[in-house]
């Protein structure tokens, strides 16, 4: 399983310094997270993305500038396959980019993808349109419906209006509960609070949650 992070603010913030967050969760973990990482971000309209096949601790994380958007991702391969910077999150198809935690498992959905969570990705947008909200709860309701089990199935889906941040687990509440903050401008999603911060809330279980910027 993985670690994920969502952070949105309408000033620039230093992408560095949560992603040393991240990275020290990531460590941390109870699960090894060390099969790659990757992060997306904005400072304008246009999503630019860094993907890495090294555990996220082990790498420059001093590379990055500002941003007013980001994704970021920490993987843990599923059933040990080797690290392919092709799998790493976040996936991006035009204007949105996506990072999940999570495992589902028997579903008899069709979608494009090189994994479970690029084919969820794409099954999710091909429910566009507003209220987005309305449509992803639609798309969630297929895939809930067509899967045997679902371990997990946590997301950001970030379009150019908001974060759309979705919750449901089976098992370890402890490990897959997603946690978010309202500090001033800034809001974040996490997968842990932060080390050491307090005003992290926890999401409930089986959540869609629209954030807009």
């Amino acid at each position: 399983m993985c670690r994920l992070l969502a952070v949105h603010d309408r000033h620039p913030f230093a992408i560095g310094s949560h992603l040393k967050n991240l990275a020290q969760l990531a460590r941390d973990s109870c699960e090894y997270q060390g099969d790659g990482w990757g992060c997306a971000w904005t400072a304008g309209q246009d999503w630019q993305v860094y993907r890495n096949v090294r555990p996220i601790w082990k790498d420059d994380l001093e590379q990055f500038g500002t941003a007013h958007r980001l994704l970021a991702h920490a993987r843990s391969a599923f059933h040990n396959e080797p690290p392919d910077v092709n799998h790493n999150m976040p996936f991006l198809a035009g204007p949105e980019a996506f990072i999940f935690n999570g495992e589902l498992h028997g579903v008899t959905l069709q979608a494009e993808g090189r994994i479970g969570a690029e084919k969820l990705f794409h099954f999710l947008r091909r429910f566009p349109g507003s209220p987005r909200h309305e449509n992803l709860a639609r798309a969630l309701a297929v895939v809930k419906k067509k899967s045997r089990y679902i371990r997990a199935m946590n997301f950001v889906l970030a379009d150019p209006h908001a974060f759309h941040v979705h919750t449901l687990f089976s098992e370890n509440a402890a490990y897959f509960t997603l946690h978010k903050k309202q500090a001033g401008t800034q809001f974040l999603i996490c997968s842990e609070p932060f080390p050491g911060e307090s005003g992290w809330s926890p999401l409930p279980n089986d959540y869609l949650e629209v954030h807009p910027f």
